[in-house]
């Protein structure tokens, strides 16, 4: 049975964490309206309490990267994807046609872009960090001003 729970971060305002099986399965910004629908078991468990307690310690500038057992649900495209984003480092950007070409579909950006929208686990798989192939911040389901926070943020705790 699926669980969530809710947490708020300065910055980013409140997260929806959602776990299944002992896998974190979903996190989703409040402001953007979407959650993974149908009624919502609240709980919080121990991974959702661990996942909580790494998202603070990344939001303090203390965590480079998320140490959380991962089941996102999609495509074997957008699986591919997504495993692509966590190998970006933190603090950097690719682009969506560097993810398309990382993932064998050279011409694939506007693909990659629905699967960065469609990403179950904003933050921790890092779809902020794609930017659009002019440098510009394109598409974010927490919003652009997050997406910003989220990249200034990472930037200022580089060299920490």
């Amino acid at each position: 049975m699926k669980c969530y729970a809710k947490y708020y971060f300065d910055g980013v305002g409140t997260l929806t964490l959602g776990e299944d099986d002992g896998k974190l399965t979903d996190l989703h910004f409040a402001s953007s309206g979407t959650h993974p629908g149908g009624d919502l078991m609240m709980s919080e468990t121990p991974l959702l309490a661990e996942a909580c307690r790494q998202l603070g310690e990344y939001f303090t500038g203390e965590r480079k990267s998320f140490e959380l057992p991962l089941a996102p649900k999609g495509t074997p495209f957008q699986l591919r994807c997504w495993e692509a984003l966590l190998r970006i480092p933190y603090g950097a950007t690719t682009t969506y046609g560097d993810i398309a070409r990382a993932v064998g579909s050279p011409k694939g950006f506007r693909a990659v872009g629905l699967a960065n929208n469609r990403n179950p686990i904003a933050i921790i798989i890092p779809c902020h960090r794609v930017i659009g192939s002019d440098g510009k911040l394109v598409g974010f389901g927490g919003g652009l001003d997050v997406k910003s926070f989220l990249l200034m943020h990472e930037a200022q705790h580089l060299n920490q």
